[in-house]
């Protein structure tokens, strides 16, 4: 059975972010646990995700955001070879923040798994050409959102139907077969 790994990014995913609601809602999902979430150390990083990968009876799915996505792309060939596919939304740059230093330079090679990228024009953190750019090196599907800032609970986003679709392609479901009780939805925004 393949198991979707959950890795949030600097400073956690708070209540009502798309990856704490997939944390509580999707079956057997697994939520990556850092020491420090305010000054993250690659190293330190690196390994809780690898320790949550190795947990797992067989291959995983990771849903990475921002900063998690970078600390993704660090992972060593032994732990990147239980990766069956990973949704990397809006990846930090490193490079232009001081409190994430550690993770630079960022990897440019191709990851050794299906990768979806999703990024915004305008996020914050991260220029969306950079964002291509680690699409390109990593050999990353790129999907390209307007407006949608760091794609987080701030920028809207919630329970995310977008967001889960593109999850559910990368377990080999069908897009269009909810993950997610029906009514999770009802008083969510409108979906981006």
């Amino acid at each position: 059975m393949t198991t979707l790994v959950i890795v949030p990014g600097w400073r956690d995913s708070g209540p009502g972010h798309w990856q704490s609601l997939w944390a509580q809602q999707w079956p057997g999902a697994v939520r990556v646990q850092q020491d420090d979430w305010i000054t993250p150390s690659r190293h330190a990083w690196v390994a809780s995700i690898g320790k949550t990968i190795l947990a797992q009876e067989g291959p995983v799915v990771i849903a990475a955001h921002s900063l998690g996505c970078i600390a993704t792309s660090h992972l060593p060939a032994e732990l990147a070879a239980r990766i069956q596919g990973a949704l990397l939304v809006a990846p930090a740059d490193p490079e232009r923040r001081g409190a994430l230093a550690d993770f630079a330079p960022v990897p440019y090679q191709s990851l050794p798994y299906r990768s979806i990228l999703v990024a915004s024009s305008d996020d914050p953190y991260c220029p969306v050409r950079t964002a291509g750019a680690y699409a390109r090196a990593w050999g990353s599907e790129f999907v390209r959102l307007q407006k949608a800032g760091h794609i987080n609970v701030e920028a809207g986003f919630g329970p995310w139907p977008l967001g889960l679709a593109l999850l559910h392609s990368l377990f080999g479901l069908s897009p269009l077969v909810p993950a997610l009780p029906a009514d999770t939805n009802s008083t969510a925004p409108a979906p981006r």
